[in-house]
This record gives C-alpha cells, sequence and structure tokens, in this order.
C-alpha cells in the first residue's frame, strides 16, 4: 500500500514517543503527574454549561448546522471583539465559526500555498502549524525566537529567495511555548512587512486572557495586543480565537476565524470540502461564554498566576533558574546539564523515574532544544511535588 509523500514530514511526533514514556511509567508503578499537555483541568462556567444542557431537549438543535445557522455565535464573535479591541468586525463576512483554532491553521494553508511555496513559521513553534503546511504540500521557513530578541522573529533575517516563494506567515502571542508576549509596535511591523512582500498574516491567539501583568502594552486596548488592531481595515491578516483557554472548553471544540474577508471566504470553501459546523448547542454554550458574565475568566487567570508563582519559587529553591513567564499556562526552562541539548532524553528518563511528564523543548522545533516546557494545570500542591521529584531527579 502506497501513501502520498505528505505524510512523511508528520511521522515524527516527539509527543508520541512521550506518550509511550508516559504509559511505560505507568506500567512501573508510577503515580504520574502530567505536565506535559496544555489542556485546563478547570470547569467551564456553570452558564456554559446550562445553555449546551438546555440546547439537547431541543430537537431542532439535532440536525446538521449550516454557516446561516451559525448567524448568532457569528453576532456575538464580533461583539466580543469590537468590545475588547475596538474593531469594527462585520460577521457575515469576516468571522467563521471553527472546530477549535487548530482547524483553522491547518485548513487555511491548504487555501494559500501551492506546492513547494514558503510558509513563515515561528520556532519554536505550536506543531500543528506545520503539519498544515505539510498537508498542503508546503515548505517551512523557520524563523528562530531567541531570548535576546524576547522571543520575537528578526523578520530582516529572512533571505529574499526564501521571501520571493513564501506566501505566508504564522504568529502566536502570547507564545506557546515560551510565553512570550508581542507588544503593538511588533505586530505594526510585521503588518507592514506582510503588505510589502504580499504575505498573507495569520495569527493564532488562544492565550489572549491568560496574562498576568498588570498594565496594558503600549496604545492596545488589551494587555495581549490582537493583530488586527495593528490592521484595522485587514488588508492582510486573519486570526484565530479558540474558547479552550479563556473559557476552559477545550473538549467542546470551539472557536473561531475572524480578520480579511477574502481569506474567510477562502478557509469557508476548504471547511464546507470538509465537514459541517459542531453542534447547534455547543455554539449556545459559545455564545453564553462570549455575552455572559466574564468572572470565571478572571478566576482562570488568577489560579494560573498563583500555579506559576508556586511552581516557579518551587525551581527556584531547589538551584533551577527559570524566567518567570508573563503569559499562558506555561513555564519554558533552559535545561541545566548535562541535559543542555538533550530534551527528549531529559523528559523521557524524568517520568520514567519520577513520574512527572513534561514536554521537549525539540519537539516544537530545531530552536526549542535545550528547554523543556511545563504546563500548569494542576493544583499548587501537586505542583509543589512535581518540583519535589525534579529535585530528586537532578
Amino acid at each position: 500500500m502506497q501513501f502520498a509523500k505528505r505524510l512523511q514530514p508528520l511521522q515524527f511526533n516527539v509527543f508520541a514517543d512521550m506518550d509511550k514514556a508516559k504509559a511505560k511509567a505507568l506500567a512501573a508503578g508510577r503515580q504520574l503527574i502530567d505536565l506535559s499537555l496544555g489542556s485546563a483541568d478547570l470547569p467551564a462556567a456553570s452558564h456554559v454549561v446550562d445553555a449546551i444542557a438546555q440546547s439537547l431537549y431541543d430537537h431542532n438543535t439535532h440536525g446538521y448546522l449550516l454557516f446561516h445557522g451559525t448567524q448568532g455565535f457569528r453576532q456575538a464573535a464580533a461583539q466580543w471583539y469590537e468590545q475588547k479591541f475596538g474593531t469594527a468586525v462585520d460577521p457575515e463576512t469576516e468571522v467563521l465559526p471553527l472546530i477549535g483554532s487548530q482547524e483553522g491553521t491547518a485548513h487555511l494553508p491548504l487555501a494559500i500555498l501551492n506546492p513547494g511555496d514558503f510558509a513563515l513559521l515561528l520556532d519554536p513553534g505550536y506543531p500543528s502549524h506545520a503539519g498544515g503546511v505539510y498537508l498542503a504540500s508546503g515548505q517551512v521557513y523557520p524563523m528562530p525566537l531567541r531570548p535576546e530578541n524576547d522571543f520575537l522573529p528578526v523578520l530582516a533575517d529572512i533571505p529574499t529567495p526564501v521571501l520571493a516563494q513564501s506566501r505566508m506567515m504564522v504568529l502566536s502571542y502570547p507564545h506557546n511555548p515560551t510565553s512570550a508576549i508581542a507588544p503593538l509596535s511588533f505586530f505594526q511591523e510585521a503588518v507592514a512587512f506582510c503588505q510589502q512582500h504580499n504575505l498573507v498574516l495569520v495569527h493564532d491567539f488562544p492565550y489572549v486572557d491568560l496574562v498576568f501583568e498588570e498594565k496594558e502594552i503600549e496604545d492596545s486596548k488589551s494587555i495581549a495586543p490582537s493583530i488586527l488592531q495593528a490592521d484595522p481595515q485587514k488588508t492582510v491578516s486573519i486570526e484565530f480565537f479558540t474558547l479552550s483557554k479563556s473559557y476552559n472548553m477545550g473538549g467542546f471544540r470551539i472557536g473561531y476565524a475572524i480578520g480579511n474577508g477574502e481569506l474567510i471566504r477562502a478557509l469557508r470553501q476548504v471547511k464546507a470540502a470538509v465537514d459541517f459546523n459542531q453542534y447547534r448547542g455547543i455554539l449556545n454554550g459559545a455564545i453564553a461564554a462570549l455575552v455572559g458574565p466574564q468572572d470565571s475568566v478572571k478566576v482562570s487567570v488568577d489560579k494560573f498566576r498563583q500555579r506559576r508563582d508556586v511552581f516557579v519559587n518551587a525551581l527556584h529553591r531547589i538551584g533551577w533558574q527559570v524566567a518567570i513567564p508573563k503569559a499562558t499556562m506555561y513555564v519554558w526552562a533552559k535545561l541545566p546539564q548535562p541535559w543542555s541539548q538533550n530534551s527528549v532524553e531529559f523528559c523521557t528518563q524524568l517520568v520514567e523515574k519520577t513520574g512527572v511528564a513534561a514536554s521537549p523543548g525539540a519537539g516544537f522545533g530545531k530552536f526549542g532544544e535545550g528547554y523543556v516546557r511545563f504546563a500548569l494545570v494542576h493544583e499548587p500542591g501537586i505542583l509543589e511535588t512535581a518540583v519535589s521529584r525534579i529535585a530528586e531527579f537532578l
């Protein structure tokens, strides 16, 4: 049996290897503390769950849901953006519901790239961004993120021959895995760069609310700016938002694309060939999340801030000096010797010997090597226990 060549770049998966290591640790009787996956352990708000539950008894929600039937959700998304970022949005032409933002980042390259075209991606970066490019038979050009540049790419370093063959740039701030935040001035630079070089600018934006800074960044209305604030006319930009992080709805798989009308229409064409929309009840829950009380968002942010402080302080006490993350639910830690260039081996041995699972930096790209990512998805007491085990391992 023969398979498409586009599958070849997808065969190497560090996280699949980590799953095997976790299974081995469980089989050996280890008590697993899984800090490797960014899946929040917090519940969705009660008014969100109630909206979904009430929908179950309405037989009108049991059929297929086509685009017109998503109007209420699209209007709620547009209203949310206008209130949060001061950016006017047309819910009819500039919003598209998605089954999580990962669907958008995976499908959009199919609408933009021809075989052999380049996509400019952050390295380290979220693995599915590269996966979507490979499925479209495109090429990835990694933009290195280094601490001396605040984990922002240096756009001037992209080679001219690569730019000539590039069709899209993908950014994502607050950033997974480094937890860096991009200022509005960088987004303005990126928009101008993409306009100059005729590139589509994609911004994956799941961590907009998980920011621990106390003051706004520059002249942005939000602590974490939207790419649309740098491109209010939506000339080249499209942004993906998911309700997985802000509203703890990861399992419900609901998000949306927002931005340039032509890009939204192109992504909608791809989506129409692949799937219908989610169950209408889930959209009803998402509407309740976007337009209802926002108290649960603040509660989640406060919990992750507390966990960050507990975990980082505990690492500092055992002599592992890590930067204090300003955003997201992750700690991006530079590995100590002798593990500084072997993150996979470190994580494999750590989980097998202690039951503490983390994500190796190499899984996020070449420039992630030398780091490890911890997800703060447990209560403070468990995080303290995890650091105690790490101390014994080190």
